[in-house]
């Protein structure tokens, strides 16, 4: 936006609280006669629960309370999304426990220690039952049910209908079964809540992505006057998907402190975060492509098993949503047949993490391009120009049903190509490989298109100006790390010309802002920036309307003056101050309905459709064939998030979300054995990486505005994510596959890169093994799909 704050580096106005310790979060406060909670879990995956006894830790010093299920007397419920209506989960476990890490009871004492303390005199008598561990497990002969009355442990799915003409014209199907691991959220803050009661009022404090859809859920969970809630979110150290919804121990904690009428307060701790916080991604893919002897594709058939672990978490329905509207990915395929089924397993219920579907379906995309590269005989890049689809700057809709907004996939790609230099890159790896070095070269590509704002809703902004010329922005959404008060203050400093520092912006409070569906999806600014621009207009014309008035001047000729004041144009002695409209405003005008001051103005926006951002990843790796070592050398990223408001932000986003997807390729996989028991349930067995494991990311953008809102803005904070995971797997297996390897599971660490080249040296490695006969009894497309537990979460 040429002439305008917007497109323009602005450091980010909360970072001087963040870096100095002034921010507060819920572990900060200090309420008089806070009570203190800790959780009793399940130390087994699957049991009868005969009995509890609470008898020695009511007695424990410093202990308030015991409580079991039978004490909060709330309903079992769907927390965030209904992915099948049995399996409603309890806060507390009444009869069944089904993973480890399954909260049993809550003991409230005055303070963390004797809480923690007590929680091991509860003893829990446990009748073992059989488990099932993995999507396969769970849909084997005489896997043990997880929930009788659905007859089996498919919870939800669908089919399309068998298409003969699926690979016509094909030469050669390229098949795969390929794995997206589980992997854990763990932000730097886990779960944390504080419910204060007075009276039959509730002030609860909760980290959360969504104020707002907690307050909804709570409501209704817990049979709550919706008018006596109070939910406020303070600083919040990260969520990534993870903190989304009404969690069990946030019902049981309001329940607690409802009963006790006393402050209560948990905040997770990590081994509780690593067992509790619901787990990402869990598919696993069985993948057929067919291609024609230019390489152009004819068709692909997809059968996805999703993990939805314990209670059918929301997650398992992430593979018949997003995952499933964004199988075409940025190609040209003709005909596409989906299947997926999601199920139930004795492990933490799954739930969203950063992309939630879209990176799942990027990475057997991708991947599924290199197997066909190798296959064919065609460089990996070319492969994809071959099939790329066409630049356009109207709706497209593809055969999955999905409508894109605008996309120019060639033009990323080609900038990602360039920047790192493939031809040089080639070239050195085809020297390393001549000299048969032992640090081998592999360069991986990946490119992905993603849906941003796909829940749809609308989203509340307002902006009032004050009498001393300031300014307040109100906003639904909940930011937690992305900077939306500096980029939504930038949008009204520059429409409105009142400086930044007097800019004040209110969000995450329920009584504060009337509304908000918060933060997921990348939905935040194109929808709630888009409410703030589109109030800020309206501020503008009431603004404008005024001055012209009183100072005697057409309408159209009022334009901002410098900081703070607006005036007529090309006659800097004629302005008035934003102060002294908001006291004109303030004479002849009322206050509004809303509650804000007349000249103000809010708004409920809606742009009517999703957006869909989209880019290119080259990935540069070395790999030591002796010992399976990966070391990241470069990542290169070139994302399209549309129209960039502040590049500052955006680079932001794209370091953090490839710095995640980098650890999915390399590191991090959370891990169970056969009985159901986590072996990654802390910081030193799962492979979380540090700032030291990863290269410099060098990225870039295209921008391709959206016509959807008025900013033009998609969104770009899973891009780094998405694009990632697949050119840096894309990278490991091209570093060995001249040694025969041609696929190595995620993630690849040096045992398994290390297996994949001895297997390779013995044998042609298989790719495939037949889906489970589970997808044949699936419904036909059509059939219902899963629900919002609560209405605009």
């Amino acid at each position: 936006m040429p002439g305008s704050l917007l497109g323009t580096q602005v450091r980010r106005v909360e970072d001087p609280d963040l870096l100095t310790g002034r921010g507060t979060f819920i572990a900060n406060l200090r309420v008089e006669g806070m009570a203190h909670a800790a959780f009793v879990r399940s130390p087994v995956a699957h049991a009868r629960i005969t009995g509890i006894d609470t008898g020695e830790a009511g007695k424990a010093p410093g202990v308030i309370a015991v409580l079991t299920a039978k004490d909060l007397d709330v309903e079992p419920f769907h927390g965030f999304m209904v992915l099948n209506p049995e399996c409603a989960r309890p806060p507390l476990a009444t009869d069944r426990v089904r993973f480890v890490g399954e909260p049993v009871a809550l003991v409230i004492a005055h303070d963390l220690a004797a809480a923690l303390d007590a929680a091991e005199l509860v003893a829990v008598d446990y009748d073992p039952l059989p488990v099932a561990v993995t999507p396969e497990d769970a849909v084997a002969p005489g896997a043990p049910l997880q929930f009788e009355a659905i007859g089996s442990n498919v919870v939800a799915g669908m089919r399309d209908p068998a298409d003969p003409n699926l690979f016509e014209g094909a030469t050669r199907v390229v098949r795969a079964k390929l794995q997206n691991q589980r992997i854990a959220v763990v932000p730097m803050e886990g779960n944390a809540i504080a419910a204060i009661p007075d009276g039959d009022e509730l002030t609860v404090y909760v980290s959360t992505q969504m104020p707002h859809g907690l307050a909804r859920m709570a409501t209704k969970v817990l049979g709550l006057d919706r008018h006596k809630l109070r939910v406020i979110t303070p600083h919040v150290g990260g969520g990534f998907g993870g903190k989304a919804g009404l969690t069990a121990e946030h019902a049981a904690i309001i329940a607690a402190a409802r009963a006790l009428q006393r402050p209560v307060v948990w905040v997770e701790g990590r081994n509780d975060n690593l067992l509790g916080m619901p787990h990402g991604r869990g598919q696993v893919q069985w993948v057929e492509m067919g291609f024609k002897d230019d390489g152009t594709l004819t068709g692909m058939h997809l059968r996805v098993l999703s993990d939805a672990g314990a209670y059918a978490g929301f997650g398992g329905a992430l593979a018949i949503g997003p995952t499933r509207m964004m199988a075409q990915g940025v190609y040209k395929i003709p005909r596409i047949q989906y299947e997926v089924a999601a199920v139930v397993t004795n492990t933490t219920p799954m739930g969203a993490f950063r992309g939630a579907g879209r990176p799942e379906a990027a990475e057997l995309l991708e991947r599924m391009m290199d197997i066909a590269a190798g296959e064919l005989g065609v460089d990996p890049v070319e492969l994809r120009r071959r099939n790329l689809m066409e630049p356009f700057d109207s709706p497209v809709t593809t055969v999955m049903g999905t409508t894109y907004d605008t996309g120019d996939y060639r033009r990323a790609l080609d900038e990602a190509v360039r920047a790192a230099g493939y031809e040089q890159l080639r070239a050195e790896q085809a020297e390393r490989r001549k000299r048969g070095d032992r640090w081998q070269l592999g360069i991986g590509v990946g490119a992905y298109v993603e849906v941003t704002a796909g829940g749809g809703g609308q989203e509340y902004g307002s902006v009032e100006i004050h009498r001393d010329g300031s300014a307040t922005i109100r906003v639904g959404t909940s930011a937690h790390g992305q900077g939306h008060a500096t980029a939504f203050s930038m949008i009204v400093s520059d429409r409105l010309g009142i400086p930044m520092e007097s800019i004040r912006f209110v969000q995450s409070d329920t009584a504060e802002v009337p509304r908000g569906g918060g933060t997921g999806g990348s939905r935040s600014l194109q929808l709630g920036g888009s409410a703030v621009f589109s109030a800020a207009e309206a501020v503008w014309e009431k603004g404008r309307a005024i001055a012209a008035a009183e100072l005697e001047a057409d309408v159209d000729d009022i334009v901002v003056h410098g900081e703070g004041q607006i005036g007529v144009a090309g006659v800097p002695s004629r302005a008035l101050t934003w102060a002294r409209l908001a006291e004109i405003a303030a004479e002849s005008s009322p206050e509004e309905d809303s509650g804000l001051g007349p000249l103000a103005a809010a708004i409920d926006f809606d742009q009517g459709g999703a957006t869909f951002p989209f880019g290119a990843h080259v990935s540069v790796v070395e790999v030591d064939v002796e010992t399976g070592f990966v070391r990241p050398l470069r990542h290169i990223a070139v994302d399209d998030c549309g129209r960039i408001l502040n590049p500052l932000l955006v680079a932001g986003q794209q370091h953090g979300g490839i710095a995640q997807g980098m650890a999915q390729a390399l590191w991090e996989q959370v891990v169970f054995d056969e009985e159901g028991n986590p072996l990654t349930a802390n910081l030193a067995d799962y492979a979380m990486p540090s700032a030291a494991e990863f290269p410099s990311f060098e990225v870039s953008n295209t921008e391709t505005p959206t016509f959807r809102n008025p900013l033009g803005a998609k969104g770009i904070g899973e891009s780094g994510a998405i694009g990632s995971t697949p050119s840096v797997h894309n990278a490991v297996v091209d570093a060995v596959s001249h040694l025969g390897v041609r696929n190595i599971p995620i993630p690849c660490t040096p045992e398994r890169v290390w297996r994949a080249i001895q297997e390779a040296a013995g044998a042609a490695q298989e790719l495939w093994s037949d889906p489970p006969a589970a997808f044949e009894s699936l419904p036909l497309t059509g059939g219902a799909e899963p629900e919002a537990a609560g209405a605009d979460i």
